[in-house]
């Protein structure tokens, strides 16, 4: 399976592979995190990504340990199907 790509923070390389938007939902589909994203444009993207990534970028996120993600900002990048 091809998983897509996420960050918490803006890259600092290749700006313009990276798009950015506001994380709508999180859920888990079979083992692997489904991350909903209301894109600049206002396009709605699902995103695959394993669970350690969803740990990982969530914990860079500026939130509390136990606080949603939802509403928070990310920059991704689209490769699964």
């Amino acid at each position: 399976m091809a998983h897509d790509r996420i960050h918490a923070r803006k890259p600092t390389h290749d700006l313009d592979r990276w798009s950015s938007g506001e994380i709508v939902e999180t859920a888990e589909r079979d083992g692997h995190c489904v991350v909903t994203v209301k894109a600049e444009d206002g396009d709605i993207v699902e995103l695959v990504v394993t669970l350690a990534i969803r740990d990982l970028f969530v914990s860079r996120l500026d939130i509390g340990e136990e606080a949603s993600p939802v509403g928070e900002r990310v920059w991704y990048r689209k490769r699964g199907n």
